[in-house]
């Protein structure tokens, strides 16, 4: 039986597509939780404020979302091998070491170390990548080096920890939401 159409793969397939047509609030709902979209709206505010392009802090976030409901989607339907799991589990520590640094380098002032942040995130990145390389497009995965390029620019990652930033009130916010996610389990 060389017939290789399988509905899951089908539905599958489908999903992610239909997915691709319509990142928005209301899709991202079903996979990601209040506390997440606020930190979301937040994140949109502060890549608006800071770049002062509306369609590039949309972009951004639409592609966050994207990413994190693919993924979400991918383990719904069990499209990871056990080797994938362990990869993902090391993205999840890894984030959640990204996640506390920033609220770290945030509430103690001169803490901030640019080159540790950015090594973990691009290191977060490479096993983001390693987890999803196989299931998602090429489009997809320039979508988590869109996404990932923005947050290791030097030159916002200075403007963010800097003490007198115009953007402390919104990072607050961020991290409020980024403390709340870790305390409820999100992150």
């Amino acid at each position: 039986m060389g017939d290789s159409f399988r509905a899951r793969d089908i539905s599958l397939k489908a999903q992610k597509k239909l997915l691709s047509k319509m990142s928005n609030k209301n899709i991202a709902k079903n996979f990601i939780d209040d506390t997440l979209a606020s930190l979301l709206d937040n994140v949109y505010t502060l890549a608006k404020t800071y770049t002062g392009n509306k369609k590039e802090a949309e972009k951004i976030v639409k592609n966050i979302i994207k990413i994190v409901v693919k993924i979400n989607i991918l383990y719904r339907n069990d499209q990871f091998s056990a080797d994938d799991l362990k990869v993902a589990s090391q993205l999840r520590t890894k984030f959640t070491t990204i996640v506390k640094t920033i609220i770290s380098f945030f509430e103690v002032q001169f803490t901030f170390d640019k080159v540790f942040l950015t090594k973990n995130v691009n290191e977060c990145r490479e096993l983001l990548k390693g987890l999803v390389g196989n299931h998602l497009t090429d489009k997809s995965l320039g979508r988590i080096d869109h996404v990932l390029d923005f947050f290791t620019d030097p030159a916002f990652l200075e403007e963010m920890f800097r003490p007198e930033s115009k953007h402390r009130p919104t990072l607050q916010t961020i991290v409020d939401d980024m403390s709340k996610a870790l305390d409820e389990g999100g992150i």
